[in-house]
């Protein structure tokens, strides 16, 4: 059969033009000159496990068809993983959700014991896929690479992670003949017997989660870093998960989601941040710092535009230290246009963006404005961890993990009957089934093309997202050595 054209790369933006992609992310930039183009960090592709062709990817691409793509039978991804994927309805030229998932090992640079560590990754990009790709190549290696630095901590989980460290990594301790000894609290109570020191202890749970955290934070740093040398377009959410010595823990910075099937019981593992979930700490940082405003945003909420004429009346508000509202006196600096605008899927930050945790976004600026938006996103995740041990699973408890595309149109619980259902119709030894699960699951939030779009059964508007799915059995992880 003839060969199909080579696909096009997602075009380079130059960083003060605007380059939106609709749906909920939003994006754009304010005018600018142009910039001389840089090449991309990362060629523009679908998951390497995904095997797929050169044929296969240009069919990828296909907005009016939304071919499901999935592993290959013959793919093993670790603990049986099913993933499935779908590029989006015409919104973006290409798919700017990427995903990954690997087996690696946290080791010592000098020592042979290797534990096992499991990474998986949903990154939904917008405005161009190359944060998604860059994050979705590099952040499990960090992650790693961070685990790496306390492996000797890891060897011994019943220990407590020492306070201080010396240069070489190894606990430091106070020697009593030569240093002072620890001042005791001038506070404590008069009992001789109730000695105690300013001292917190602190866990090696807290201690995986906080090098999970910082590895996001250097992921963000490297996406800016690199923009310098290539192109790497837009931003993303990033939902990870990592199991480590039987605990599962998931990042999450975004409006991606992860919930625990257990039992047919729904267990969240992560929450949304976008303007409503955090217009607190957004009103905040506009409080303290009035100059990223530009002079053209107020941080304070009103429930619609105020108009000139209503100069002077009272008006519902709230403001940073608010979670209800009240009145206040209309002034000229009200005029403004509200730091946050928009209910739901539509409120956007400096009616821009629609989501406020993520990688990259580095030269994001508010349309037509030297106004930089990347102050009020954060690139720090939230971390939940779940405690494998703590349960017995069957073959049909998993973990789901989805971009936005899934979760628009179907509920938590919604997913959970789906997923349940379909795998207790599946023989419990078919290699496939957490795949076909997943398959199931996206297209049921994709739809059916017919007249009027994409629909469901009950005829809504179906999913004109990127949907990007894992379905991963949470019976066959364990903590390996």
């Amino acid at each position: 059969r003839p060969r199909l054209p080579p696909i096009k790369l997602q075009p380079r933006f130059a960083p003060n033009t605007p380059h939106g992609s609709g749906g909920a992310h939003g994006g754009g930039g304010g005018g600018g000159g142009a910039a001389e183009a840089l090449p991309p960090r990362f060629a523009y592709s679908r998951p390497e496990f995904l095997d797929l062709t050169p044929e296969l990817l240009q069919y990828s691409t296909e907005h009016a068809s939304r071919p499901v793509l999935t592993p290959r039978r013959d793919t093993r991804l670790p603990w049986r993983t099913g993933y499935a994927e779908v590029i989006n309805a015409g919104k973006s030229m290409l798919n700017e959700d990427q995903a990954c998932c690997e087996r690696l090992f946290v080791k010592k640079s000098s020592g042979k014991q290797r534990i096992p560590l499991h990474f998986w990754g949903v990154f939904d990009g917008h405005a161009g896929s190359g944060a998604a790709i860059v994050a979705s190549r590099l952040l499990h290696r960090l992650i790693r690479d961070r685990l790496c630095d306390i492996a000797h901590l890891l060897e011994n989980p019943a220990q407590a992670p020492p306070i201080c460290l010396t240069k070489n990594g190894s606990p430091y301790q106070v020697d009593s003949k030569k240093g002072a000894p620890l001042e005791e609290d001038p506070d404590s109570p008069n009992d001789p017997s109730a000695h105690f020191y300013m001292e917190k202890t602190v866990t090696l749970e807290s201690l995986v989660m906080g090098t999970i955290e910082n590895a996001f934070k250097q992921m963000d740093d490297l996406i800016e870093k690199e923009k310098s040398s290539y192109s790497i377009s837009g931003g993303c959410c990033a939902l990870a998960a990592v199991h480590l010595m039987g605990k599962l823990y998931i990042a999450n910075a975004g409006d991606s989601r992860a919930i625990i099937i257990r039992n047919n019981e729904v267990i969240p593992m992560s929450s949304e941040f976008t303007p409503e979930t955090e217009r607190q700490r957004l009103q905040y940082l506009g409080f303290l710092r009035p100059e990223l405003l530009g002079n053209e945003f107020t941080p304070i909420e009103f429930p619609r535009r105020i108009q000139q004429k209503e100069l002077g009346k009272k008006m519902l508000f709230r403001d940073h230290t608010m979670t209800g509202w009240g009145y206040k006196t209309i002034v000229e600096e009200d005029l403004k246009f509200p730091l946050i605008y928009g209910e739901g899927k539509k409120a956007r930050v400096m009616a821009t963006i629609g989501v406020t945790r993520g990688l990259g976004d580095h030269d994001l600026k508010v349309y037509n404005s030297n106004i930089h938006i990347k102050p009020f996103l954060s690139c720090c995740p939230e971390v939940k961890v779940y405690n494998l041990t703590e349960y017995e699973h069957g073959p049909d408890d998993v973990m789901v993990m989805g971009t936005d595309g899934l979760w628009d149109v179907t509920t938590d619980r919604e997913v959970a009957d789906a997923v349940t259902s379909f795998l207790s119709c599946c023989d419990p030894n078919d290699s496939m089934r957490y795949t076909l699960a997943a398959q199931d699951l996206l297209m049921r939030s994709r739809g059916v093309l017919k007249e009027r779009g994409w629909r469901l059964p009950n005829d809504r508007l179906g999913s004109g997202d990127d949907i990007t799915v894992f379905v991963i059995p949470l019976v066959g992880l364990r903590w390996e050595t």
